[in-house]
């Protein structure tokens, strides 16, 4: 039987330092901020050409200076362009398309896509308030289906989940945009159904083990769980490495994915459940 309750300061002391350094990366550089929650325009451009990215970034340069962000797609063959909100205007943009065509002239425009900074910011407030109702109503679900305390330690899991894939977004400046939320909300339903079956198993091993002690109860079932939760994540981390190493152009998303399925399986083991049982001692003291 693993001894996982006894090293609860051990696994929180871990959890707690990461965050603390996305937090104050966070403070220090903010998250990047893509052009889904502060409006711009992305550009996508197919070069059909060897190119150096450095010569295109000159021409950008001279029109949105400091205003930009450009990489490369696609293995190298497409050029992504993010000029921020107000940098350019359309016949602005229009100008530099000209200058990297008359540069580059096998280069193509794919895509044009403008969003306005008043759009991104009514994005990111739906994006706050659709993770909150996520969370409550995973709250009410859980505390119905067990007890409380079980949806109170599984709430503590989620947002250990959140602050641990913002402290990916901040450290890696990965850019914040709609693949951001599809990737919180992802990890957060992942985390829960994992989490949902450990406390499963928690509660049936109450009332097998009757005289055993809380932690003791908890041990056992994570135990009991923890080869299903280590296959579970596996195989979904296999199919997501897959899709990082063929599908490039959703790289945004794969990638903290592959940080927070992982941070999805360890808090169901290493927080939630000690959490439960640190709410569970509480209890019986107040009542005491």
């Amino acid at each position: 039987m693993l001894k996982i309750v006894e090293k609860t300061k051990l696994w929180f002391a871990i959890s707690l330092f990461i965050i603390l350094i996305g937090m104050g990366t966070l403070a220090i550089k903010g998250l990047n901020l893509g052009i889904d929650f502060k409006g711009g325009t992305a550009l996508t451009i197919k070069m059909n050409q060897e190119f150096a990215k450095a010569d295109v970034d000159k021409i950008i340069d001279k029109h949105a200076k400091n205003e930009y962000l450009s990489k490369t797609v696609n293995d190298g063959k497409e050029l992504e362009i993010t000029v921020k909100s107000d940098a350019l205007s359309a016949d602005e943009i229009a100008t530099m398309m000209k200058e990297i065509k008359t540069q580059f002239k096998s280069s193509e425009l794919l895509s044009q896509d403008t969003i306005g900074a008043s759009v991104g910011s009514e994005l990111k407030s739906k994006a706050v308030t659709a993770l909150i109702i996520a969370m409550i109503c995973m709250l009410i679900y859980v505390g119905f289906r067990f007890e409380f305390n079980f949806g109170a330690a599984a709430i503590i899991a989620l947002v250990h989940d959140i602050l641990i894939m913002v402290t990916v977004y901040a450290v890696t400046q990965t850019p914040v945009n709609a693949t951001f939320i599809a990737a919180i909300l992802t990890v957060v339903g992942y985390s829960i159904n994992d989490t949902i079956v450990i406390f499963d198993r928690i509660r049936e091993n109450q009332n097998i083990m009757r005289k055993s002690s809380i932690e003791e109860i908890t041990n056992t079932s994570v135990t009991q769980t923890m080869a299903r939760s280590i296959n579970t994540v596996l195989t979904v981390l296999i199919c997501v490495v897959a899709v990082y190493a063929f599908v490039p152009s959703i790289r945004d998303l794969t990638g903290p994915l592959l940080v927070g399925i992982s941070v999805g399986c360890y808090s169901s083991i290493f927080i939630a459940s000690p959490f439960w049982v640190l709410l569970k001692k509480r209890k019986k003291k107040a009542r005491a």
